[in-house]
């Protein structure tokens, strides 16, 4: 069984645009960040992005891991550590 899931993106058949509204926002969001990961599209872009670029992402995403997760749930969400 697979740990990670892009589900919402597969089954979401609403509308995606951004600065309508704060649901709207995040629907958006998580469909773009779940299309984004898609392995054969990161396949394609890893290979054309720079050193900053990588540096850029990696810095960002480990930000908001560590702002707006515990560390109980970075283990058990983030790193699907099932033992947390």
């Amino acid at each position: 069984m697979a740990k990670h899931s892009h589900i919402f993106v597969e089954t979401f058949d609403g509308m995606s645009g951004f600065g309508l509204d704060r649901e709207s926002d995040e629907n958006t969001v998580q469909v773009y960040l779940q299309k984004f990961s898609d392995d054969r599209l990161m396949e394609t872009i890893l290979k054309r992005m720079t050193d900053d670029d990588l540096t850029e992402i990696f810095e960002m995403t480990s930000k908001m891991l560590k702002t707006y997760l515990t560390e109980s749930e970075y283990h058990r969400l983030f790193l699907k550590d099932e033992e947390r």
